[in-house]
């Protein structure tokens, strides 16, 4: 349920044990030629199995070799991107001027990947001394890097000096299993260069089934790709099959050759060094256990197994969809992997704060233009027809913003939320909140009183009624006993608004969604800080979940932050998965978030 799984199965093992027993130090052809032949054959035939480019198979300029690790597998190959990068760059040059060159460029050369990469990427940087820049993604893009910004970020070093040499791309993050935008970056980084290394350790396993296959095709204009046999294949660790376009690059980046490894064979130009491939130099017989879980489970069997895990990924995720009061779907179920966050009950002050915020736009919508009337000195009066009897700050300042929401600055304290000039308000009762972080929408100069900026916006004054008082107060000004049964702009009465049929807590449920105001692009400083404190309640409750079922032990789950947002990973790509396991899960789940929620 948790971590991607690291599989194994008799077959598996089978090889691991004969490969074991022949205890082989497999460094170069001479020293084991079957091991080395084998390895040969099987990665091409995994080229074939996963649809891969053929520009990938050995009988071409490419080839194949199983690493220990991905990690081990990008050092290899930002190894090789350097190298060849400093030698195209530098190709003019010759003796001393080339080595001074390579030395300046050295320090100006940077490795990307995007904010969801694997941190293998970063580590491998920091191994060569390398800088690192990482590519936004966001959750409009499903978390995954587009060549927009790419090529936002490419603008940016090469406006700093910077010399961008090597990108990991990735299918099937491990956040959420996003797939980049392969075609989108082929064509930002068409005629750089730039090497490319795809990172599908996970996810592209997926490759052997067709339903997937289309997202190989553009994978021959990078230069080099790997997947994990051992993350959903069958195969235990270690198995990671890497595939290099021009395994010149490779192997020129990282042959040494003393004279005590010097032989005939590898002499001769006519055989394939492993050792040359890679950082180590002795070698495992990887390949046959490999050989062993093709052979015996057919590409067929393989087909059937990760359809099966996929199925069972789309039988959780339709159970958590069924449950929206409980529990959001943050991404698009991918790969037998869903993720999740908690929705937090809505307390009631906070409803009716939201059904005022709501009441208010519906007005804007009715008005053609009253923010604009209002600025050219129009007479028009609005009123949010809302009710706010227990939202409004004790003893604070009454403003509505248009969509009913104050705009003085909000910041929160150990007891709850107070206004910029420090008047505590019964926000406090939304629920407790960490100590120490303040929380402000800056729309107040540090006095209480709303910025000015030749804006009506900034500028209203507000009318409060209740039973027993009818004072007007302007931004700033406390209202002696705190509270305002009705909220208006001006003078209007509350019947002059008519009724729009609106969920008040659909923008609740969603934080990402705003409500912009009719006149502007921008997005009310109000929202904003109403969805902050919805994502901080909504990370905390599902924070509290996973730590209240991974202490009770009964399954074991994942967590990430995925745009800043504390989310729950559940993985089914298990040997032992089965239907009835993941409903059990489901009802833990369901269970504990209740007992969270209250």
């Amino acid at each position: 349920m948790a971590y991607f799984p690291a599989p194994t199965s008799y077959p598996s093992m089978l090889g691991e044990l004969y490969s074991s027993a022949l205890a082989l130090s497999a460094f170069n052809w001479e020293c084991a030629p079957a091991v080395t032949e084998l390895e040969v054959v099987v990665m091409d035939w995994l080229v074939k199995m996963f649809n891969l480019p053929r520009c990938y198979l050995s009988t071409n300029n490419g080839g194949g070799v199983i690493q220990g690790s991905t990690s081990e597998a990008v050092l290899a190959f930002m190894v090789a991107a350097r190298e060849r990068y400093l030698s195209q760059t530098t190709i003019h040059l010759s003796g001393h001027r080339k080595e001074e060159a390579i030395g300046h460029c050295r320090l100006r050369m940077v490795a990307l990947g995007s904010e969801a990469s694997h941190s293998c990427t970063e580590k491998a940087a920091m191994v060569l001394g390398i800088k690192y820049r990482s590519i936004p993604v966001s959750s409009k893009e499903d978390f995954s890097m587009t060549g927009a910004a790419l090529a936002a970020v490419l603008q940016q070093c090469h406006d700093e000096g910077l010399e961008p040499f090597y990108l990991t791309a990735t299918l099937g993050t491990t956040a959420t299993c996003a797939v980049d935008r392969f075609d989108e970056i082929a064509h930002v980084l068409k005629g750089q260069q730039i090497w490319v290394h795809v990172d599908a350790a996970y996810a592209g396993a997926a490759l052997v089934c067709e339903e997937y296959q289309h997202l190989t095709r553009d994978l021959g204009e990078f230069d080099s790709f790997s997947m994990s046999m051992s993350k959903w294949l069958l195969t235990n660790i270690d198995a990671v099959c890497c595939f290099i376009k021009n395994r010149h690059h490779l192997t020129d980046a990282l042959s040494i050759t003393p004279a005590y490894l010097r032989n005939d064979a590898s002499d001769s130009g006519e055989v394939v060094d492993f050792r040359h491939w890679g950082i180590p130099l002795s070698r495992r017989f990887r390949a046959l256990k490999i050989w062993f879980v093709v052979r015996t489970y057919g590409v067929g069997g393989l087909r059937r197994y990760v359809r099966n895990h996929i199925r069972m990924g789309e039988v959780f995720a339709s159970l958590v969809a069924s449950r929206p009061d409980l529990f959001k779907i943050v991404t698009q179920p991918a790969y037998a992997l869903t993720v999740i966050s908690i929705v937090p009950r809505i307390p009631a002050v906070l409803r009716r704060l939201l059904d005022a915020k709501a009441k208010e736009a519906n007005q804007s919508r009715v008005n053609k233009d009253p923010w604009l009337q209002e600025r050219n000195g129009g007479t028009e009066r609005h009123d949010t027809n809302g009710d706010l009897d227990s939202v409004m700050p004790a003893n604070g300042e009454p403003m509505v913003n248009g969509n009913g929401v104050s705009d003085s600055g909000i910041t929160r304290s150990a007891n709850g939320y107070s206004t910029a000039n420090g008047i505590s308000s019964p926000l406090k009762e939304l629920g407790s909140l960490k100590d120490g972080v303040p929380y402000t929408n800056h729309l107040t100069n540090g006095h209480g009183e709303p910025k000015s900026d030749g804006n009506a916006f900034y500028q209203k004054s507000h009318t409060i009624r209740d039973s027993t008082s009818k004072a007007r107060y302007n931004n700033g000004n406390a209202m002696p006993n705190g509270i305002a049964n009705k909220i208006t702009n001006g003078h209007a009465t509350i019947d002059e608004v008519p009724h729009v049929k609106y969920d008040p807590a659909s923008n609740l449920l969603s934080p990402s969604t705003h409500t912009k105001s009719p006149h502007s692009n921008s997005v009310s400083k109000a929202d904003d800080a109403i969805d902050m404190w919805l994502t901080e309640y909504a990370d905390m409750a599902t924070k509290e979940v996973y730590d209240l079922v991974n202490r009770r032990g009964e399954i074991l789950l994942t967590s990430t932050v995925i745009g800043g947002r504390f989310v729950i990973r559940i993985n089914g790509a298990n040997p032992k998965t089965e239907e009835k396991y993941m409903r059990k899960a489901f009802e833990i789940l369901v269970r504990t978030a209740e007992e969270v929620l209250g």
